[in-house]
């Protein structure tokens, strides 16, 4: 199981085995006596397996040592199916390494070990179902936006879907049972995002929600929120680290000098040159009369013009993403870059070859007063789009959430 994964499998195993129980966390122990030991019970997947000796890796702290005594009984549950009436019996050869399991028995002291009562059992491909159901209602109930305003009395949140032809308005409800989670400054992963509240979600943010809309699609009420600050540069590179993985750019919306740290999870893309020049050609034919850069107007300078009003970047699930015709490009619509991005092979900061004054596009991680931002995508060769449509081409082409439907921390291959 990925580290993608374990966000939906926290979704999974609650909606199973109950609010009481969280993926990697423990659970608080009984009331030890003498004659009694304190019962635990965790949740995670087994990393290893000794005959009846196991080890269980949670998402965050220590492994748990695990021994299954002779009396444990041992429950496979079907996905989707909470009453352990239905359970299969399994016995120990049955488990095997990445399955997620819930332990419930005599836990020691510190924690680290518990002898197993009981053993319930979440197969790979059960979780692998679920979190593909999940994906899917993501794909089908999900938008995103950037947040307008916030009302806190209601419980709404008025965000706006921006395109490169109009802007959306779209008002999410929350209520009492709406989950709230806040992204990490450092970090785009919901596994990293901790829980929150409305009161935290500001203008600017961006934000995805998944729920039911109305008819027209104007209003939705939000069963899950996710919400986060993930700047986006249009820029040109000043310099590259390679060594480091340090990049210094110059953001043409604000002339200022960024720093921007390229890890082992920011995905990189050099746009093909024919590639970049067919979206800009399909850009151009869909710009209002007398915009700049618009078909039978200015086609802009030599340079990347600076965009006249830097937005955030466009969620997965407006029209700028989801399904399209082959290679991206829409019949008649914008391209869809998600699409585009998904089908293009990643690359190094060395495959990138970067020099001084090249254009590129970088959807970034908050970052924190002692920590650069993190590169969450970055785009190179995209000199013939920021011509073509300088003052929002990038908005459009990058967010933090790559699956097509808008899930938070989606893969990107899908």
């Amino acid at each position: 199981m990925t580290a993608k994964d374990r966000a939906w499998v926290t979704i999974f195993v609650v909606a199973v085995l109950g609010t009481s129980f969280a993926v990697g966390t423990p659970v608080a122990y009984g009331q030890a006596t003498d004659a009694q030991p304190a019962i635990a019970k965790r949740i995670g997947t087994i990393k290893t397996i000794n005959g009846t000796a196991l080890t269980l890796a949670p998402t965050s702290g220590s492994e748990v040592s695990v021994t299954l005594q002779p009396t444990a009984r041992i429950l496979r549950l079907a996905p989707d199916d909470k009453d352990l009436k239905n359970a299969t019996p399994l016995k120990v050869q049955d488990l095997h390494v990445g399955d997620t399991i819930r332990v419930r028995g005599s836990g020691s002291a510190d924690g680290n070990s518990i002898s197993a009562l009981e053993v319930i059992v979440i197969t790979q491909a059960a979780v692998a179902a679920v979190s593909d159901q999940i994906r899917q209602d993501w794909q089908k109930r999900g938008l995103g936006g950037l947040v307008e305003s916030v009302d806190t009395a209601t419980g709404a949140v008025t965000v706006s879907i921006p395109s490169l032809t109009a802007k959306k308005t779209v008002i999410v409800h929350t209520t009492k049972d709406t989950m709230v989670h806040r992204y990490a400054p450092d970090s785009a992963k919901p596994e990293d995002a901790k829980p929150s509240s409305l009161a935290e979600i500001h203008p600017g943010d961006q934000l995805r929600a998944r729920g039911n809309r109305n008819v027209d699609g104007t209003e939705i009420t939000a069963e899950e929120v996710y919400a986060g600050v993930f700047p986006q540069y249009a820029a040109t590179v000043k310099s590259v680290d390679a060594g480091s993985g340090m990049l210094s750019v110059q953001d043409l919306a604000s002339k200022k000098i960024v720093q921007v740290k390229i890890s082992g999870d920011s995905q990189l893309h050099k746009i093909p040159a024919e590639m970049a020049q067919m979206v800009a050609m399909r850009l151009r034919s869909m710009m209002p009369a007398g915009m700049p850069g618009a078909a039978g107007g200015s086609q802009g300078s030599a340079k990347p013009a600076t965009p006249a009003n830097a937005q955030t970047p466009s969620p997965a699930g407006s029209t700028w993403s989801g399904g399209g015709n082959g290679g991206g490009m829409r019949s008649g619509g914008p391209p869809d870059f998600q699409r585009m991005l998904s089908r293009m092979p990643t690359a190094s900061l060395a495959d990138l070859n970067l020099q001084k004054g090249d254009a590129v596009i970088i959807l970034a991680t908050e970052g924190t007063a002692t920590s650069p931002h993190t590169a969450i995508t970055l785009l190179s060769g995209v000199e013939p789009i920021l011509q073509a449509a300088p003052g929002g081409s990038s908005a459009m082409m990058l967010t933090p959430w790559n699956l097509g439907g808008g899930a938070p921390g989606g893969d990107a291959s899908q």
